[in-house]
């Protein structure tokens, strides 16, 4: 009878393709915050599986605190102010309609009390374009522009960690942890590799699809494989001027 396609079996209440829980720390929000300034100080530098970036525990007054994504430059027992009028220096929070243009921000909020959703990755940021009315137009690591409220807040610096990727996996073992705690495939085998009853690009002597290797967003799982929902495919051709 042989497996199902890998992409049916994902998902499918299996743990095998889900992220691994263990020693998962915290989610990285930021606290509810009122009219008043916050002031705290980072207590802790940690390192959480599946993520690059390193969490900063900053501990508020009052006994309160919070994670997040610890900017480059910040170091254990600095002080963190949350707040319009929080000081213009790295791992401090203010709304984004506070931030001067051309500041590099990271951890934007991406709707007004959301905790922070854009630019958390290491050495990812976001740059402060221009303020138009109540929006402030950013310029994603996508290089996307999009508009967000004044009132979102960010924190101001590049997530550390950056150079995370520039060093290569040296065994296949590394790859299988480092994808293991993130819940990816690895490694992934070439559907043209596989026979006709493993993959719909499968069978055949001369190792091609054998059809359009296009497939709708609403296709089935089994079918779902190759570019799905792509607007085009191939080489682009150049158009002749007339």
């Amino acid at each position: 009878m042989g497996k199902k396609l890998k992409v049916q079996r994902r998902g499918r209440g299996t743990p095998t393709f889900k992220a691994k829980k263990t020693g998962k720390i915290a989610p990285t929000r930021y606290p509810i915050q009122g009219e008043e300034a916050l002031n705290g100080v980072i207590r802790d530098l940690l390192h959480e599986p599946g993520r690059g970036a390193p969490l900063a525990y900053v501990e508020l007054e009052g006994g309160a605190g919070y994670f997040t994504a610890a900017p480059e430059g910040v170091h254990i027992d600095q002080s963190v102010s949350l707040g319009p009028g929080a000081p213009l220096k790295i791992g401090n929070v203010r709304p984004l309609g506070k931030i001067p243009e051309g500041t590099m921000v990271c951890n934007v909020e991406l709707r007004p009390g959301d905790g922070g959703k854009l630019a958390r990755s290491s050495g990812s940021f976001a740059i402060v374009v221009a303020h138009i009315g109540d929006k402030t137009t950013l310029k994603l690591p996508s290089k996307k522009s999009i508009e967000v409220n004044d009132n979102c807040r960010a924190t101001i610096g590049i997530v550390s960690g950056g150079g995370r990727k520039e060093k290569p996996f040296m065994k296949a073992g590394e790859k299988h942890y480092a994808k293991r705690a993130k819940g990816q495939i690895y490694p992934v085998t070439k559907g043209v590799k596989m026979t006709a009853a493993s993959h719909p690009h499968g069978g055949g002597r001369h190792r091609r699809p054998g059809k359009s290797t296009t497939v709708s967003r609403h296709a089935p799982p089994g079918k779902k494989v190759g570019l799905i929902a792509a607007r085009n495919s191939g080489k682009k051709k150049r158009r002749r001027r007339s």
